[in-house]
């Protein structure tokens, strides 16, 4: 897994390139992402299968902020981040989320 940052100094946003890897993935045939930038939403955010396996997307985020995510496997499983800038325990359930820091 990993995060890639792309920051726009002049406009205050960053393309935060997310990507699970083929690994993480364990043969899913579809992964959405969810977090606090698309309202938690486990439908909203579809990731891009990549012919490895792994899946990726591009999201253009406002800078200054902490986003807490997760991956959505298959509509079953949720998966962390291996990468993610740091962890903060999740409100609704006894485990953590992702957080990316731009």
């Amino acid at each position: 897994m990993a995060l890639f940052k792309k920051y726009n100094k002049t406009q205050k946003t960053c393309v935060v390139t997310f990507e699970l890897t083929a690994e993480a993935a364990k043969g899913a045939e579809k992964v959405w992402i969810a977090g606090d930038f698309n309202s938690w939403s486990s439908i909203d955010t579809p990731m891009k299968k990549q012919k490895d396996g792994s899946f990726n997307i591009k999201l253009t985020l406002e800078t200054g902020k902490e986003y807490q995510f997760r991956y959505l496997v298959d509509g079953k499983r949720w998966e962390n981040d291996w990468n993610a800038d740091k962890y903060v325990p999740a409100p609704f359930s006894f485990t953590d989320n992702s957080v990316v820091i731009v």
